[in-house]
């Protein structure tokens, strides 16, 4: 009667031993899910990561000649939304924008800023200004011609910027489809990145010839 028993104590002992040898061969298993799950964890962060940057730093690819010389074309260019969220466009920014032409939905522009919310900007004998204030041209691919700069005066109103291209014979902007408005701005082109040769920040330009007058107190 005691055999009965004792081979029931076997069995279960074997069975017991069976259960625990079992449990390492789950580890592995555990292990590969747990390896998966981070590995997708990453692939949505670099996905997240991505997607804010493009929305904060667009790239920008130019095309065509309206900017020459300072810009040509297959220069591929960084803008900063940033700039614009916590300030304003300023003279001599260079800006991407959205065309403000119906025809042209979804097509993005690059030009200079040369007018702000409030100015009154003249073009006049072939020379552009600013609340009188003659505009440095030094920047520009050469001088305007009789036919792309006739003579016109504009007053921008709340939230208007006049724009136009640095190759001013060769550049459709403001003079021809009129102020851009602060909604269609994208941003600020900060940075150039190729072609390598011209890798580098883009550097600011004096907006004006002679610099706005300093108040003196008498």
């Amino acid at each position: 009667m005691m055999i009965p028993k004792q081979k029931n104590n076997a069995a279960d002992e074997s069975s017991l031993t069976s259960t625990d040898r079992l449990v390492p061969h789950n580890r592995p298993r555990l292990r590969i899910s747990g390896f998966w799950t981070e590995t997708l964890r990453t692939i949505v962060l670099v996905m997240v990561v991505t997607v804010l940057f493009d929305m904060a730093i667009p790239r920008s690819l130019v095309e065509g000649r309206s900017m020459e010389p300072s810009f040509q074309d297959g220069n591929r260019l960084i803008i900063s939304r940033i700039n614009y969220l916590l300030g304003q466009p300023d003279y001599g920014d260079v800006i991407v924008f959205n065309s403000m032409r119906e025809s042209e939905v979804g097509i993005m522009l690059i030009k200079r800023v040369i007018g702000l919310p409030g100015d009154t900007v003249e073009i006049r004998n072939l020379h552009v200004y600013v609340n009188d204030q003659l505009v440095n041209d030094d920047y520009t691919q050469e001088e305007c011609g009789a036919f792309s700069c006739t003579d016109r005066i504009v007053t921008l109103g709340p939230n208007e910027y006049f724009v136009m291209g640095d190759n001013r014979n060769h550049s459709t902007d403001s003079r021809s489809f009129g102020p851009v408005t602060r909604d269609h701005i994208v941003g600020q082109v900060l940075f150039r990145y190729w072609p390598l040769e011209e890798f580098g920040i883009i550097q600011p330009i004096e907006p004006f010839v002679d610099p706005e007058p300093t108040a003196v107190n008498e």
